[in-house]
């Protein structure tokens, strides 16, 4: 599938979250001076109500990636925490690990004093829901994407991908990211004002407003001159890179075994 095909199908799935994980809405007053761990599956609609929080509250996050099949990281989570379940947390700043969306996300809200937490009663089961109905409407749509593995060469150093939860031209970015088991730093990149609305060739002619709305959207546009997501930084070969279809085949190319 076409990334432009791609990211019709995942605007459809963020529409069926009311694009929860756009907008910063809630930012953490305290920054993680160590940098939190999430074991996470990128089809997994539990994984993503936390990824939405996190880009909501404005943190930044290690992701390591736990597709099924996995033997990377799945197996590392399991030991640190036996039975575990995904999403799974890991704080070295406090020395907490979980599982559960709901208690990870009311855990960061109440650590590091975000405006983000997580719903309840029958509004807990809403969220559930309409993260389930997204979650199978994108894997109808565009296979299993995300949530198996597939063979890799293993990085020295986690990559670094600019995102936000509900981008639909990162989607497929986190998606090949996940299935090839490579740890990359989520640097967060939600919209913080309404000149950030629409995309980038849109919003830059009918808004005239600052670029650097929040601090990784500033880090983008002080680096590149314009704020435009998925961005990836990979330490390792050196290469910094937009567009998606262009970072997939870069990703095929230097870390898929075929």
């Amino acid at each position: 599938m076409s990334t432009q095909v791609d990211a019709v199908v995942n605007l459809f799935a963020g529409t069926m979250r009311g694009w929860r994980g756009t907008t910063v809405r809630g930012r953490a007053r305290k920054t993680p001076e160590k940098l939190l761990k999430l074991y996470d599956i990128e089809a997994s609609p539990f994984c993503r109500l936390v990824r939405e929080a996190l880009s909501e509250m404005d943190l930044d996050v290690l992701i390591l990636p736990c597709p099924a099949g996995g033997t990377r990281f799945r197996p590392q989570a399991k030991a640190l925490l036996k039975n575990t379940t995904f999403p799974m947390l890991v704080d070295e700043n406090t020395g907490e690990m979980m599982n559960e969306s709901a208690h990870i996300i009311d855990y960061l809200a109440r650590t590091y004093e975000g405006g983000v937490q997580a719903q309840k009663g029958p509004f807990r089961g809403l969220a559930v829901g309409t993260s389930v109905l997204s979650t199978l409407f994108g894997l109808r749509s565009h296979g299993l994407s995300g949530l198996k593995a597939r063979p890799s060469r293993e990085p020295a150093q986690p990559l670094e991908l600019f995102s936000f939860e509900s981008s639909p031209f990162s989607k497929p970015v986190r998606a090949r990211l996940c299935e090839l088991e490579l740890p990359y730093v989520l640097r967060n990149t939600a919209k913080g004002a309404m000149s950030d609305m629409g995309p980038p060739s849109f919003r830059d002619k009918l808004f005239k407003g600052p670029k650097g709305t929040t601090r990784n959207r500033a880090f983008l546009f002080e680096k590149t001159g314009k704020v435009q997501v998925p961005y990836l930084i990979d330490p390792n070969t050196g290469v910094e890179m937009y567009e998606s279809q262009a970072i997939l085949n870069y990703l095929d190319q230097t870390y898929a075994v075929r």
